[in-house]
């Protein structure tokens, strides 16, 4: 289960992320072969380069200037021909479509009347193909990044001259975490945007693991500052948990009801928080209270303070952003003398996983048939184990 982490200390962009990959050990001949099978009038290759001292490859492509927009199903239409392995195909499709909801959404049309300028070219039709087809050959299965630098000032586009970050890459980057740009520019572009976006499923400062690293340049050059791009790979997978971050709100209370504080608790889990809990606490002049803590998805947390405050009248909630690790997990029913019960099994590492059965179930089929809760429950694992 390989892992691939981002780390975009200059932004991203395609040829920046293809670079990097390529760095990493992703050959491009099948790259090659695929721009082969489409005819397409373009050719890519890599270049050794050196910035502010550090070496790495910049990707090099050669493609016609005055290009036709291209939409959707037509780009769909290309990549389904292009003979690429079904996992890099899709990945690719995916990138594509979110992008196309970002300018459908921008241009007030539908996804499949949406035409692409800048990210329908050849060249970045080359990136997009090109790093999915590289994360395939790589065997990457989940990809982390660090926080990303959008860029700042102004840059020119297909609807004129617009403040960074561009239309598209502003509505891509929607939910993600963003760090101070370390220089003037645009730093990521609406293709490293999509891609981040189809691609990511965590946020992360450091990678989890790692045994390659790629470095891939971008074509701006700074005086004092690096523009490029490393990806650290985890050809094996260290551990089998991902990461997430969620947000954490928590107030400290001592003159709302128990049952009050029960009902915060139930109203928040049935309004989308990920967990909610109170600790009896001793507070200030001996007074007891509770200590409450809800953890909500970052886009909830707002929401779920406003209840928070509606509820318990508390002048103050303390908020921040914590990272959890989540283990695998697949859910599934099992067959007991009793009846049957459903399960999830967590993976705790590779081909070792631990079955918890559904308490309500146990419950039921204890009470029903006056059997200890414990003999269902060990009975449940037992089958779980088998399966």
């Amino acid at each position: 289960m390989a892992h691939l982490h981002l780390d975009l200390f200059s932004g991203i962009a395609g040829d920046m992320l293809l670079s990097a990959l390529t760095d990493a050990g992703a050959p491009l001949d099948p790259l090659r072969e695929a721009l082969a099978r489409l005819d397409l009038p373009v050719s890519v290759d890599v270049e050794e380069v050196s910035h502010c001292g550090i070496r790495a490859l910049h990707l090099v492509v050669e493609a016609p200037e005055e290009q036709p927009a291209r939409n959707l199903p037509e780009i769909t239409a290309l990549l389904d021909r292009s003979g690429i392995p079904t996992r890099a195909r899709d990945r690719a499709i995916a990138a594509f479509r979110e992008l196309a909801v970002a300018e459908a959404e921008i241009h007030g049309t539908t996804v499949d009347k949406v035409h692409f300028h800048e990210v329908g070219a050849l060249d970045s039709i080359t990136d997009l193909m090109g790093c999915a087809l590289a994360l395939e050959l790589l065997g990457v299965d989940t990809i982390s990044s660090r926080s990303v630098p959008l860029g700042s000032g102004m840059v020119t586009c297909e609807h004129g001259r617009m403040p960074i970050p561009a239309p598209a890459t502003a509505l891509l980057a929607r939910g993600m975490p963003v760090a101070n740009p370390p220089v003037p520019g645009e730093l990521t572009t609406p293709t490293g945007a999509t891609m981040l976006k189809a691609w990511v499923s965590e946020w992360r400062d450091q990678p989890p693991g790692y045994d390659t690293v790629g470095t891939g340049a971008g074509t701006r050059r700074y005086i004092d500052h690096p523009n490029l791009l490393r990806v650290f790979l985890d050809s094996h997978g260290s551990h089998p948990w991902k990461s997430e971050r969620i947000s954490k709100l928590e107030t400290w209370v001592d003159d709302v009801p128990g049952d009050v504080v029960a009902h915060l608790l139930s109203l928040a889990l049935s309004e989308g928080a990920l967990d909610a809990a109170a600790v009896p606490a001793a507070m200030k002049k001996g007074r007891s209270g509770h200590a409450i803590t809800i953890l909500a998805r970052p886009a909830d947390a707002e929401r779920l303070a406003r209840l928070m405050f509606r509820e318990t009248g508390t002048l103050g909630i303390r908020h921040g952003v914590i990272e959890r690790w989540i283990l695998p997990r697949r859910q599934g029913t099992v067959e007991t003398p009793w009846g049957t019960v459903r399960v999830k099994w967590a993976m705790v590492a590779p081909r070792d996983e631990r079955p918890d059965p559904e308490h309500d179930d146990c419950a039921e089929l204890a009470r029903r048939h006056s059997v200890p809760l414990s003999t269902i429950r060990n009975a449940a694992i037992e089958a779980a184990r088998q399966d």
